[in-house]
């Protein structure tokens, strides 16, 4: 009897804690049921792109094409239905993925057959590396005549390009760019695991690699030469030339992010919040004593930068008192060893000319003037980094921002690889917005500095959008920043060459507002509806790692997920 009691008290127990962890908002579980799938994709991608190594050529496209759609078919394995929340949102995304590198894979293979009668000349470079990879004895001089007739067709394509002054869109020339570099690094391949080590190889293919070689790179710049002019970018004046991707392609990576907007809702959406930096920098400027003078007010708060050499010291006061303010309003679990082991490092001049602010995560790299910089660069640098501008970057960039995030992502759901902006900068600027509200800035001069940074938040979308759209050129941009934002000229122009040139995708400058209202709409249903606190929230969130926000929405909330999903959270009301 007492046995059976234990029994019946002990399945009551599971059955209560079961139906606790259920209706419990989020996903405590440490994985989902997708875990595995997603672990072996990841670790399978990487063996084939370490195996076919050369990027565009015809082997390697076609092997991924028929691995991702293997892998769709292990997807489909699994019943959605029978899926946890967690588990579906996984399934989701690795679905999206997949069939995101499906139409890249459709589109490479598309631009190759257009330029086919321009590339195809080496593509018996191809064959040789398919052998050296499992080392396969090559004839050198059967190598030799084969790099020769390469060359020689190589050749004949060059005198046939001057001849017919063939035009291509950009995206073709930089993907016949690419081809090239692909075919160039399967020479090198090549002829680097045989030379020495085969002494006959070495004494035939030595010469006609060298050659074949310059060919290939010569050749590329002149076939990358043939732009259309009507698909490439004029230089403004600015010196930034960057590609402008269209009003489609947008809308196509708007979907893949699941914003449901359109460009022209996302730059009404920047221009109504920019609308409210205005009024707030009125009423900043007139308790300075300004007046609706802004720009005057903002200008003393520039000339408050920190002597040279202190910007360090002055930096970690700013990340001290973000600190004790989390812990105080206890907004969020934060580890001690993630306190403990960030650190600094100085922004070198170079970098400073596409990153003018601060950059974070583990390491908090600083921007400030060294004395090798002209002086008004020096001045400009200074002022643009002073301290009351910089109270919102370095919770930003630090904790609860980019450090803490990686932290997290390191040790919490790991195997998720969905990596997006408008989760990473998102989130970083969430905290803005949720700092201002809590009265974190301590003075007019604090509320002009952390106003600047969400002005140009606005203007990121609104500039480059525009950009993106055909509207504007890098000079306009610019331009924008400078008289809009209040930014110091220099600085401006590295922020629009990093926008445009730094290896950001066309939507990364417009994640950093549009991911901060999500994750703020966000909260508003879950925090201030009363279902949750701000630390069960916070830690909610950092402990699902990086995912477009609505996914994030459909964890924590009692949203349904089917199969067919697709985005329709409208998340700001315009």
């Amino acid at each position: 009897m007492k046995y059976l009691l234990f029994t019946l008290s002990l399945l009551c127990s599971l059955v209560c804690t079961k139906v606790q962890a259920q209706s419990a908002p989020g996903n405590t579980e440490p994985v989902t049921e997708m875990y595995q799938l997603a672990t072996e994709l990841q670790a399978d991608m990487g063996s084939l792109r370490r195996f076919y190594a050369i990027e565009n050529s015809p082997e390697r496209r076609e092997r991924f094409r028929a691995f991702y759609q293997d892998y769709l078919q292990k997807l489909q394995q699994h019943q959605f239905d029978d899926l946890s929340k967690g588990g579906r949102v996984d399934y989701l995304m690795i679905k999206k993925f997949l069939d995101q590198q499906l139409r890249e894979l459709s589109t490479e293979k598309t631009e190759y057959e257009k330029l086919q009668q321009w590339i195809t000349q080496g593509e018996e470079l191809y064959a040789m590396e398919k052998l050296r990879r499992r080392g396969k004895r090559l004839d050198g001089q059967e190598v030799a005549e084969k790099l020769n007739k390469i060359t020689r067709d190589y050749t004949t394509a060059s005198s046939l390009i001057e001849m017919e002054k063939p035009l291509f869109t950009r995206q073709l020339t930089t993907r016949s760019k690419g081809i090239l570099e692909g075919q160039r690094a399967a020479l090198q391949s090549v002829y680097e695991f045989y030379e020495d080590y085969d002494p006959q190889f070495t004494w035939w293919v030595t010469k006609p690699y060298q050659v074949l070689d310059s060919v290939l790179l010569e050749y590329s710049e002149k076939l990358a030469a043939r732009v259309d002019p009507a698909t490439l970018p004029k230089d403004d004046g600015s010196g930034i030339i960057g590609d402008p991707i269209g009003r489609d392609a947008i809308l196509q990576q708007l979907a893949f992010e699941l914003i449901p907007y359109t460009p022209e809702e996302l730059i009404a959406i920047a221009e109504k919040e920019f609308a409210w930096c205005d009024k707030e920098l009125l009423k900043a400027s007139r308790d300075m004593g300004f007046g609706d003078d802004w720009k005057a007010a903002q200008e003393k708060v520039k000339q408050t930068y920190v002597p040279v050499g202190q910007q360090p010291e002055a930096m970690l006061e700013l990340y001290d008192q973000s600190i004790d303010f989390l812990k105080e309003k206890e907004l969020l679990t934060i580890p001690p060893l993630a306190e403990e082991t960030w650190r600094m490092t100085m922004l070198s001049p170079e970098r400073q000319l596409i990153a003018p602010f601060f950059l974070g995560g583990e390491v908090l790299q600083i921007a400030y003037p060294t004395d090798a910089m002209n002086h008004e660069d020096k001045l400009m640098s200074m002022r643009g980094n002073n301290p009351h501008f910089n109270r919102s970057t370095v919770h930003h960039e630090l904790i609860a921002g980019h450090h803490l995030q990686g932290f997290m992502n390191n040790r919490h759901k790991p195997y998720r690889f969905y990596r997006t902006p408008f989760w990473t900068e998102g989130w970083a600027l969430y905290w803005e917005l949720l700092l201002w509200d809590m009265n974190f800035p301590r003075s007019p001069e604090d509320r002009i500095g952390m106003l600047f940074w969400r002005m140009h938040r606005c203007a990121r979308i609104i500039f480059s959008l525009n950009y993106h759209l055909g509207n504007w050129t890098p000079q306009q941009c610019i331009d924008y920043l400078v008289e809009r934002v209040g930014h110091e000229r220099a600085n401006a122009a590295g922020e629009v060459r990093r926008s445009f040139t730094g290896g950001y995708g066309p939507l990364y400058q417009i994640a950093y507002m549009i991911g901060g209202l999500q994750f703020y709409a966000l909260k508003e249903e879950m925090v201030d509806s009363g279902k949750m606190t701000y630390r069960e929230f916070h830690d909610a969130v950092i402990r699902e790692n990086s995912m477009p926000v609505e996914m994030v929405r459909a964890l924590l909330s009692e949203e349904d997920l089917d199969k067919d999903f697709s985005s329709e959270w409208r998340f700001y009301d315009n």
